[in-house]
């Protein structure tokens, strides 16, 4: 069975930091992008950052930029997102997403060159995890 499962969430105070992981089983991420997003109450889903494992590529979302970093670890099937100087707009819960295609085609981080090819839709989703950040 394909699963993504999403870890590491929790209450933390404004400027702290959370890890966040996400397990792969079913499938292997080598040959795919995982990316994270998130979605606050009353907000549309935001892209926070993806990974192409083929290529190493990386890409962030605008507000997480400089903040946030991704990793993987292929021997675990896992990836993880590192969150520092967290302020209360990240609340939201985040979802890991896994597929085929490269980050560079996934809508929240297409160029402007790719965005008429951009996909808005993945293979795999997780459940998400909770991130809640108090002021």
């Amino acid at each position: 069975e394909v699963q993504l499962v999403e870890s590491g969430g929790g209450l933390v105070q404004a400027g702290g930091s959370l890890r966040l992981s996400c397990a792969a089983s079913g499938f292997t991420l080598d040959d795919h992008a995982i990316g994270w997003f998130r979605q606050a109450p009353g907000k549309e889903r935001e892209g926070v950052s993806c990974l192409s494992m083929t290529d190493g590529s990386i890409y962030f979302g605008d507000s997480v930029r400089g903040r946030f970093a991704i990793s993987a670890d292929r021997s675990n099937n896992e990836v993880y997102l590192q969150m520092n100087s967290l302020n209360p707009e990240d609340t939201a819960v985040y979802y890991c997403a896994a597929d085929a295609s490269p980050c560079g085609l996934w809508g929240p981080f297409a160029s402007r060159g790719n965005v008429r090819n951009a996909r808005w839709d993945y293979a795999y989703w997780g459940r998400g995890t909770q991130v809640t950040v108090s002021s």
